[in-house]
This record gives C-alpha cells, structure tokens and sequence, in this order.
C-alpha cells in the first residue's frame, strides 16, 4: 500500500496552475501602487504628444522646416502608435506582460534620444515613429494587467484611479513643454523625457509583477492571432463599444490637435499660456475620473456612462451655440472643455471594461484593438481633420459635436443591439 502523502503538500495535478513566487527584489504592490506605476506609463503617450506643442514654431527654425512638414511629425507618431497597440496586446498575451513593457521602454528611450538629437525635419519623423511604437504598451497593458488582478468594481476603480493620475500628465506637459522652450530649446524637452522614461524603466524592472503566469498564455503565431482578431473584429458589440470611446475621445483630441495654430491665432495666446486649454480639460479628465471611482460598485455601468453622456453633450452644444454667435474668449472658449472631459471620463472606465469583458481569454489582445481604434481615429483626426477646423472656434466646436453625438449612437445602438440578441448570447 502506498503512503499517504503529507497534507499539506499539493495536489500533483495542480502544481503547475500555481504561479512562480516573485523575485525578493520584486515586493508586492499595492493597488495605489500599481495605478501610479500603470498611470506613470500612460503618461508617456501624453508627454510625447503634448510636451512638444508648444516648441513647434521653434523646430521648425531650427531644422529649417514648414508648419505642416513639422505638424506631420505629430502624425506620423499617432499613426504608429495606433499601428503598434493593435500588437502590444497579443504580445503580451504570448510573451507576458512584463517582458512587453520593460522592452518598450527600451525601445522608447532610444526613440526620444533620437529625437533630440535629430538635425532635418526626417530624422525626427523617424524617431517620432520608433516613439509610437513603443508608446503604447503602457496603456493596452496596463488595462490587462488590472483585468488580470480585479474584477468588476474593483477593476473599474482601480482604472479610474489610473485615470486620475494619469490626467495630470496632459495638464502639465505644455506647460513644462512651453516654459523648457522659453528658457533653452526643443531638444531638452526630449532629453526630459528621456530622464522619465529612464526611470520609469527602472521602476518597474524592480516592482512590476508578472500577472499572466506561462501556463495562460497563447502561442504567437499566424493562424492563433488571425482567429483571436477574427473573434474581435466580427462582434458588433466590440465596435459599438470601443467607438463610444474613441469618438469621445476624438472631441477632446480635435481641440488638442488644433491648439499650435487654435491658441495663438484665435486666443493670442504664447507658447507659455497653453494651460489655458489644458488644465480645464485635464481638470475634467480629473474630476470625472474621481467620479467614476465613486460610482463603482454603487451603479450599472449603463447608467454611469448615461450620466456621462448628459455632461458630455451638453458641453459639446453649448459650445457650439456660444461661438454660433460670439467671437473666441477666454474663458468661455475654454470652459466648456472641463464639462466635456469630466463627462467624458465617467462614461470611459464602463465602456472599457465592457469591451473587454466580452472576450475574457484574450484580454490583452481586445485592449490593443481598443487602443488602435482610439489612437487611429486620433490620427485622422490630428492629420486631416484638425488642420482643416483650426482657423475656426465655430468649426471646431462644431466638430466636438458630431464626435459626442456620434458616440451616443453607437452606445444607443449597443443596447438596442445587446436587448435583441441577448438570448442567443451573441457579441
């Protein structure tokens, strides 16, 4: 008769479902932890973009360029951001999350090191594109990571706490951006972020735990990664869903986009006064965020996002009737963006999470199609759209518009969709 092994021993079937310990080097987050490590990597996108907006009258002296060739530079960055995010998830779906992050970190560094180095207008376009490339492995990763950890309300807190901080970064990189042009040149602002991103990498190589152990990830290859998007990309549900972000987000990114030509010439406003935009719309960003982390757990997401929804249009009309028939002020130009960000980061965490949810075993792949849907529609957005309704308040508010009724279209149509075929359990 064999002996009974000890009790306290595992069972041998499921020895392999328990993950590795953590190296001692690596101590355990906390989830304030973990939301400003996740937040400090989300700022990345937003340093690279709105750091250098200021400084543009100043490249283009300096490397001998034209506006569009420079304003080119921001587009090129958002076009390969929103092709790489469509990547970073399945990667991080087959080779970790951790191993992701820590390799574009690297690869951003260098980036930015290119940048401020660069000596002709097409030097910095390249480096700008190796920037987006590996810009956006925080944020899709960062909302696997928290998928991974929590659940519902407890996810959708901790994402509005990501949110949160992170709104601090669109605040205060043109002001940063606009005061290291005034008092040296556009290359420290690169070098600035450089010293970030050097840091950042240091901190997580240290901190950032591993949260999708071996045995749960998918294999890298063509046929696995054709069948996980085909899955994504042929639900109506994951459309309607990721629009609603995306298109909100658009009617912020229009004004954001717009703001080097917008600013001075509607407003009169210096490199150093871009705050006069930002910091309402990171104030909303802000604040609703700290709203959505309020409401977790105490309401449905429908009626979050419906609330959301109510700040969001109303900014987005009022906008568009003041400037129908008065000039461009300040504040009254500006104020509108604190309503239509707040509004729009109550409706974002629900809509998110939404998404996701609908496809729990490839999580990190779904962020990275939602990542790619946000930051390409930016890319229109910043290359067509933005350049043709910046000499007009009238038109941009306008555009706004169309963006949030858009939006509620498609959460509407969610919905109706989701009522109709939910007995099927169609997605």
């Amino acid at each position: 008769m064999l002996p009974t092994p000890p009790a306290d021993l595992p069972d041998q079937d499921t020895i392999e479902d328990v993950p590795p310990p953590e190296p001692p080097h690596r101590k355990p987050l906390t989830a304030a932890a973990l939301a400003t490590m996740l937040a400090g990597l989300s700022m990345l996108g937003p340093f690279s973009i709105d750091a250098y907006l200021p400084a543009f009258p100043n490249i283009q002296a300096t490397l001998r360029a034209t506006p569009l060739e420079v304003q080119q530079s921001l587009t090129f960055y958002m076009l390969a951001f929103a092709g790489m995010v469509l990547w970073h998830g399945a990667l991080s779906d087959a080779f970790g999350r951790r191993n992701v992050i820590l390799v574009s970190l690297a690869m951003f560094a260098i980036g930015t090191l290119g940048c401020a180095s660069a000596h002709t207008v097409h030097y910095l376009w390249v480096f700008r594109i190796m920037q987006g490339v590996s810009a956006g492995a925080g944020v899709v990763v960062g909302r696997a990571i928290i998928r991974d950890l929590y659940e519902d309300a407890a996810a959708a807190r901790l994402l509005s706490l990501v949110t949160m901080i992170f709104s601090i970064a669109p605040a205060v990189a043109p002001i940063l951006g606009g005061w290291i042009v005034t008092l040296f040149d556009w290359r420290a602002i690169f070098l600035s972020l450089l010293g970030y991103s050097v840091l950042l990498f240091i901190f997580c190589y240290r901190r950032l735990p591993e949260t999708l152990p071996p045995e749960k990830r998918h294999p890298f290859n063509p046929r696995f990664l054709v069948r996980n998007y085909g899955e994504i990309l042929r639900s109506p549900l994951f459309h309607f869903k990721t629009g609603v972000v995306a298109l909100n987000f658009a009617g912020l990114f229009i004004y954001i986009s717009a703001a080097p030509e917008f600013l001075p010439q509607q407003l009169h406003l210096g490199a150093s006064q871009f705050g006069w935009l930002f910091i309402p719309s990171v104030s909303g960003v802000f604040l609703g965020a700290l709203a959505a982390n309020r409401m977790a757990g105490k309401m449905t997401f429908s009626r979050q996002i419906g609330i959301g929804f109510c700040f969001l249009l109303s900014a987005s009309v009022l906008n568009l009737i003041y400037h129908a028939f008065l000039p461009p002020a300040l504040p009254w130009t500006v104020l509108p963006m604190l309503f239509y960000t707040f509004g729009m980061s109550v409706v974002a965490p629900g809509a998110t999470l939404l998404a996701l949810d609908l496809f729990p075993h490839i999580r990190g792949t779904v962020a990275s199609c939602q990542s790619f849907a946000v930051t390409l529609l930016g890319a229109i957005v910043a290359g067509v759209i933005a350049p043709v309704l910046s000499h007009s308040a009238l038109w941009l508010a306008a555009g706004q518009t169309v963006f949030s009724a858009s939006a509620l279209v498609l959460w509407l149509t969610s919905r109706y969709y989701r009522s109709i075929l939910s007995r099927y359990q169609v997605r």
